[in-house]
């Protein structure tokens, strides 16, 4: 006996049967329960209903042994009638297979319940499974003992069956759906799965199809379906072929969205093998209805240990690998990598707080001297803004600033970055009369200019903080303003009328259409600092010089100067740099030779010195 005190079961006569479903209704009694006596014969008129009813029963006492039982009982059981008096009645039913059932019926022999129902799954003496409900009531208590009746519901558990497994299936491939899906992998991931053998490790392959919608919209939905079983059948033939420890699950989740489950996987090599094997096998052709067909698919691969993993964990990482197939290009699989998955989800959560964050204040401004190249002193500044995030520390913009113009925050938070270094600026003119004013450069995104009205934007800050337009540089990328036309040109026109100066950022690197060049109205080449950084002139130096460089370089200022434009290098790290650039004509020069990005505090003190050079504007 299992959880009691009784000792153990008695030894049934049949073989003991696989336990399926248990079902247990219980309650207390009202009345104490009689002591334990002998059964007294049933009357005539009862033994006659007893015998005569179709309903299989016995009569068990409260030691649980049988007493009488019908033909009805003796027949469901494929037993003789006679052998059935005196059996234990426990093993008659199986019982004692799982220990809440056993208590439970003890708890209703002794008087202590009042009824007990259950569904058992036995084996008949001819071999075949017996599926019956078996319910288990007192009796009065003159009779003393229990009526133990025992019901047949082998076609209801099959209809049930039926059912299960229409619920449980798609009707297209046949294939296992999501909801058994889940039940399993769920099933899989529970302690008691892995723990007692195994490898203790899970895999998955989640596959989808490319193009299936072409086909759907081109050739219809039958075909569609089709093809979805078509792949199906590939993709079972797949996964036993590539069984070890067993064959994986297949199932479709929905579309054309399938996955194979491998429990018990041996690692990452088992599951490239099987994500190989159904590339292979989904690319060959397909014949279907006289259709040629061919498709190719994307696999997400995720392998791990089963301790600490939940289903939606797995499914999560399992859907992000897939993004990364189809990103990646297509007809292959990729595998789960967690670095690569961190930076997603780090991107997910400042994209989510970013509007937040320009409400809570939690973005900054450095500046970065541009300095003069004939003089070295300090002609003006570029804003550089930073983001103080309370969870992963200061942000520099290649962080943030993309996820900005994806979801628009870029507008507002580029009105903030305009009015903070207008600000700024006018307070360092003011701090400082007897030195001549710097202009504040602020970088402006296109996407300001199509989704505000950028003009008005500058015209209130420069209004309301009292800064000149002269002393603003605005800086839009190559890329960003070559080949434009229409709004952003007439914005950048107003500006520029305004007496705004306009800067292009990174020059060199875009389009560079030089006709294009000398009908915009701009005022500054910023160059890129992959020119810059070929000039390299120290003897020390780990590559040498590419006089390639030198000469584009060169001709660039030249050009610059005869359009009516001022050149500003950007990168300048070393003295031979800024020699060079100084010989060839630069107007001014940025870098870490002069000055990293700094605080507004530090530019105050760099302002109206002379000869700012290497290490005298770092921090």
């Amino acid at each position: 006996m299992s959880g009691t005190s009784e000792g153990p079961a008695p030894t049934a006569e049949l073989n003991r049967p696989t336990v399926t479903e248990s079902e247990i209704t219980t309650s207390p009694c009202t009345e104490s329960p009689p002591p334990p006596s002998p059964s007294p014969p049933p009357s005539p008129s009862y033994r006659s209903v007893f015998t005569a009813a179709p309903l299989a029963m016995a009569v068990v006492d409260r030691e649980g042994m049988v007493t009488g039982a019908n033909a009805a009982l003796a027949a469901l059981l494929g037993r003789d009638p006679e052998t059935l008096t005196g059996a234990v009645a426990a093993d008659l039913v199986d019982l004692a297979s799982d220990a809440r059932t056993w208590h439970a019926y003890r708890e209703l022999l002794r008087g202590r319940r009042s009824r007990l129902r259950c569904t058992r799954r036995l084996k008949h003496p001819e071999g075949h499974a017996l599926w019956v409900r078996v319910t288990v009531a007192p009796l009065p208590a003159d009779d003393g003992g229990v009526l133990l009746s025992v019901a047949d519901i082998g076609d209801h558990h099959e209809l049930q069956a039926q059912l299960r497994h229409l619920r449980m299936h798609d009707p297209v491939t046949r294939l296992p759906n999501r909801t058994l899906f889940f039940e399993r992998l769920t099933a899989a991931l529970e302690a008691e799965s892995y723990e007692e053998g195994g490898t203790g490790r899970i895999g998955l392959c989640y596959l989808d199809l490319d193009g299936f919608k072409a086909v759907n919209d081109t050739l219809g939905h039958r075909v569609g379906d089709q093809l979805l079983a078509a792949v199906a059948e590939r993709l079972e033939q797949c996964a036993k072929d590539a069984a070890r420890t067993g064959t994986p699950l297949v199932a479709r989740l929905g579309g054309d969205e399938f996955a194979l489950l491998v429990e018990d996987s041996t690692g990452t090599e088992q599951l490239a093998d099987l994500a190989e094997s159904l590339l292979d096998a989904i690319q060959a052709p397909f014949d279907l209805s006289g259709r040629r067909l061919s498709v190719s698919a994307s696999i997400g691969v995720v392998e791990r240990h089963a301790a600490g993993t939940t289903p939606t964990a797995l499914m999560q990482a399992a859907d992000t690998t897939l993004y990364w197939a189809k990103a990646d290009g297509k007809a292959r699989w990729t595998l789960f990598d967690p670095e690569r998955n961190a930076s997603r989800v780090t991107r997910q959560a400042l994209a989510s707080t970013l509007r937040p964050a320009i409400e809570r204040g939690e973005f900054a401004l450095e500046y970065q001297p541009l300095v003069g190249m004939e003089d070295d002193r300090v002609h003006g500044v570029e804003a550089l803004i930073r983001w103080n995030h309370p969870r992963f520390g200061t942000l520099t913009p290649n962080r943030f600033i993309s996820l900005a113009e994806e979801d628009g925050s870029i507008v507002p938070l580029g009105r903030w970055v305009l009015r903070t270094a207008c600000r700024q600026a006018r307070d360092w003119q003011v701090e400082h009369p007897d030195e001549p004013p710097i202009f504040v450069s602020v970088n402006v995104a296109v996407r300001q200019v199509w989704d505000s009205d950028l003009v008005a934007d500058v015209a209130d800050t420069l209004e309301e903080t009292g800064l000149e337009p002269e002393l603003l540089q605005l800086e839009l990328t190559e890329s960003a303003v070559m080949g434009s036309s229409g709004r952003p040109i007439q914005a950048l026109k107003a500006l520029s009328d305004m007496g705004v100066r306009i800067a292009i950022d990174d020059f060199g690197t875009g389009y560079s259409n030089l006709a294009y060049l000398s009908r915009l109205p701009v005022s500054v080449l910023k160059l890129d600092g992959s020119f810059v950084r070929g000039f390299q002139y120290e003897e020390r130096a780990a590559t040498p010089p590419n006089p390639a460089d030198e000469v584009i370089v060169e001709a660039m200022v030249q050009l610059a100067h005869r359009l009516g434009l001022t050149v500003t290098a950007e990168c300048v790290e070393t003295s031979a740099q800024a020699t060079r650039l100084r010989r060839i004509g630069c107007d001014t020069g940025q870098g870490w030779l002069y000055s990293r990005p700094v605080s507004p505090d530090r530019i105050s003190e760099l302002l109206g010195t002379p000869g700012v050079q290497a290490g005298v504007g770092n921090p």
